[in-house]
């Protein structure tokens, strides 16, 4: 075979064009050394095993997790030689690799963001009572979606529930589920509530809720959020920047809206509750008014009696002073002039009699 001659930048171009046809992307796992940030844009460490160690490189932004020295993760990434003719991984995602560095990269991101005041009691915002437009961030096809549909129509039903559709596990799930918050957010009319909803799985499976662009995505929106993620144990940094954690996906539905025959039995029983309370009231009017008449009777009886005993004593009086009485008892009634010749008049009882008056003394 014939010896084909190039020049050192061309082979640099063939041997990459052969890695990218060969291995366009690769998933390397190992555990990162010498690891660093450049001009706060470039992130440089190695990969290593027992055996080898290997470069690798990205931008800041691709950088989700937090990572450092003598974790183990795992890289996507291309390979590639550069044109100083290291051999190194392009990588585009990193994600740690078994419960101790996933345990670490949670650690270090969690301290990072309270710090900020990202999971802040403070920033919590109530849910609505009984909303009528939620928004459901979740893979259609996971147990956990289906579960809390059917519990959300079970206990309440008739609402709007609009659903994007992602991936909850694995490389790029995290960006989809940016989106789709981003999605809802940036509607004319926002929907009352959002849910993102998980179904149970490994730590590594539910890594994807650390990733710090969607815990921050979560933190900024516009909606409540709520979320449903895992089981009762599980709890990722997505549920700590949530307005509300719910337990699973069932819970979050049992959360979000009340049970229709509870919410029946508690409007009844208020109904009740009113309805006695308004007899007691309506009773206790009516004793009153009772007893206010019977005071009013009293008084009016007082009032009248002693009007009467006083029309008596002015009648008694009147009586005294009747002309008729004098005459009754033999007395008579003088009238007229008394001057010597005047004309007297005096009435008795039985009689009225003219006289004239011929003397008289003065007492």
């Amino acid at each position: 075979m014939e010896n084909l001659q190039l020049s050192v930048s061309d082979f640099v171009v063939l041997t990459n064009q052969t890695l990218e046809y060969a291995y366009p992307t690769v998933s390397v796992e190992g555990e990162v050394a010498g690891f660093k940030v450049n001009q706060g844009k470039y992130v440089f460490f190695d990969l290593k095993d027992e055996g080898a160690t290997i470069g690798c490189f990205m931008t800041v932004w691709q950088l989700r997790t937090p990572i450092e020295d003598g974790m183990k993760v795992v890289v996507t990434a291309s390979p590639k030689l550069t044109q100083w003719g290291k051999f190194s991984l392009t990588v585009r995602a990193v994600r740690p690799s078994g419960e101790g560095a996933l345990k670490k990269s949670f650690e270090l991101l969690k301290s990072k963001l309270q710090q900020e005041g990202l999971f802040a009691p403070e920033r919590k915002r109530p849910l609505p009572a009984i909303p009528q437009h939620i928004a459901v961030v979740s893979s259609t096809q996971a147990a956990g979606y289906a579960d809390f549909v059917k519990i959300l129509n079970d206990r309440w039903g008739g609402m709007t529930v609009e659903v994007a559709h992602v991936q909850v596990q694995g490389v790029g799930a995290a960006e989809q589920i940016v989106r789709a918050l981003t999605y809802f957010n940036e509607r004319e009319t926002l929907p009352e509530v959002l849910v993102i909803i998980r179904g149970g799985g490994s730590a590594d499976d539910l890594s994807v809720f650390n990733d710090e662009p969607l815990v921050r995505a979560v933190a900024g929106s516009r909606i409540p959020v709520l979320t449903g993620i895992g089981h009762e144990i599980d709890e990722s940094l997505v549920d700590l920047a949530a307005d509300m954690r719910a337990a699973t996906p069932s819970n979050a539905a049992q959360l979000l809206v009340p049970d229709r025959y509870d919410y029946v039995y508690r409007i009844r029983h208020q109904m009740d509750q009113m309805h006695d309370v308004f007899l007691r009231q309506t009773e206790d009017i009516v004793s009153f008014t009772t007893r206010s008449m019977q005071a009013i009777d009293e008084k009016v009886v007082q009032r009248y009696t002693g009007v009467t005993q006083q029309l008596y004593g002015l009648q008694q009086t009147l009586v005294q002073l009747d002309p008729e009485l004098p005459l009754k008892r033999g007395y008579a009634l003088v009238r007229g002039d008394l001057v010597v010749g005047g004309a007297l008049e005096i009435e008795t009882r039985e009689a009225i009699i003219t006289a004239e008056v011929r003397t008289y003394d003065e007492k």
